[in-house]
């Protein structure tokens, strides 16, 4: 049995205000607040330690610091933080190590100093560069800001660079998504996260939802702006993510592909794999206490930071395999099912006869792969493979941890 790949998430929760789609755990502290950096780094140290049992003699090829907002931390405090990482684990030599970056906090004067300390790839939550969609949103920068964050990080050797944005905007029409788009291809990143504002639960905005675009609009947006990014040289590999060539997020790439990564910090999670004595697949995500004063509270506290934990049992793995994998415009080899999953191929080709029928999958041959219409209508695609497995007599239902 092959362990699949091991990245590494970290959670920073705090930002200067909560913006009012955000379903992340995020905790505003406003302009003033000190933060606790020190004692949150020696924390995140703990909560690794905690965790060196599930590295398996692993490296870590990929590291994503979210929040939040991690760029209000200091980069002296990352310095100390991967020296402690790398005196209890293997980085790979060429190591992707992403910080996502709000334009409108004072972290612009700090790119340099997250240059040199060894983070190499930068996610700038632009989100839109249109004042007022800025200010329905609750973002506290405008679209200069955004621009002058990204030419600083150009400045400070940053050649790999995503920027976030949304669509299907409060009182947004095709226009205005495409000027968007256009804005951010006078800057020139590589990397664009491109996805469609959507009324989570637990935010402001499911409880107040604003007037969103209809049915028609919003695919009209879709349509136009995915054309407008392929006729620019970006390649849409995953269902919101378009890249130039040699530039997609390996980290991003791992989550999709059904790998493991580590979870540190508060409210973070991690999946993670094992082979039992019997040479069996085990399986399980794992999250941390949420609220930040409490996650401090855990290095004193014997149950440590883990605030739950569940394996995902043999009858849970087709459909949380392909719920990542059929995000992917290319799908994954098949071998991966196997290796990942813990599981015969025979269990694929059952749970997913219907769905090859109603032409949303690809033929299952050597890879595993979402068709052109599999991909725009996704959900009804895994509800059709749930569906078969729950009655697939192969695998019956077992209980979780």
């Amino acid at each position: 049995m092959i362990l699949p790949p091991l990245s590494l998430y970290i959670h920073v929760p705090w930002c200067v205000r909560k913006c009012p789609y955000c379903d992340f755990n995020s905790h505003g502290i406003g302009r003033d607040q000190t933060l606790p950096e020190k004692e949150y780094i020696d924390a995140l140290i703990a909560d690794f330690e905690a965790e060196l049992t599930w590295v398996q003699g692993r490296a870590i090829e990929s590291i994503f610091i979210g929040g939040g907002t991690p760029s209000l931390l200091s980069a002296q405090a990352y310095a100390r933080l991967f020296d402690a990482l790398r005196e209890r684990v293997r980085f790979t030599h060429d190591i992707e190590i992403t910080l996502e970056a709000n334009p409108g906090t004072v972290e612009r004067g700090r790119f340099e100093g997250y240059r040199q300390v060894g983070i190499n790839r930068l996610s700038i939550g632009v989100q839109s560069f249109d004042s007022e969609a800025l200010q329905v949103l609750g973002r506290i920068h405008s679209g200069d800001d955004a621009q002058r964050a990204f030419e600083a990080a150009r400045v400070a050797g940053f050649d790999n660079i995503n920027l976030d944005l949304m669509h299907g905007l409060p009182a947004q029409d095709v226009r205005k998504a495409l000027s968007d788009i256009e804005m951010a291809l006078v800057l020139g990143p590589e990397h664009l996260s491109w996805y469609q504002l959507t009324l989570e639960p637990n935010t402001e905005f499911h409880s107040r939802p604003p007037q969103l675009p209809d049915e028609d609009v919003l695919y009209d947006i879709q349509d136009a702006g995915h054309a407008r990014l392929e006729a620019q040289g970006f390649t849409r590999y995953e269902i919101s993510a378009y890249a130039r060539t040699g530039r997609r997020s390996r980290h991003n790439l791992n989550y999709w592909r059904f790998g493991d990564y580590l979870g540190i910090g508060a409210g973070a999670h991690g999946k993670l794999s094992r082979v039992m004595e019997d040479g069996a697949l085990y399986i399980e995500r794992r999250w941390k206490t949420r609220q930040p004063d409490a996650y401090l509270s855990r290095r004193e506290d014997p149950r440590g930071f883990i605030a739950g934990k569940r394996e995902i049992a043999l009858s849970e793995r087709p459909i949380e395999f392909l719920m990542n994998t059929l995000r992917l415009v290319e799908g994954v080899p098949i071998e991966l099912w196997r290796e990942y999953t813990g599981l015969e191929l025979e269990i694929l080709k059952v749970c997913t006869e219907k769905a090859r029928s109603r032409g949303l999958l690809g033929e299952i041959t050597n890879r595993v792969q979402a068709s052109e219409q599999g991909l725009l209508f996704l959900n009804d695609l895994l509800a059709l493979c749930d569906e078969s497995i729950e009655n697939s007599l192969l695998l019956p239902r077992q209980a979780s941890m």
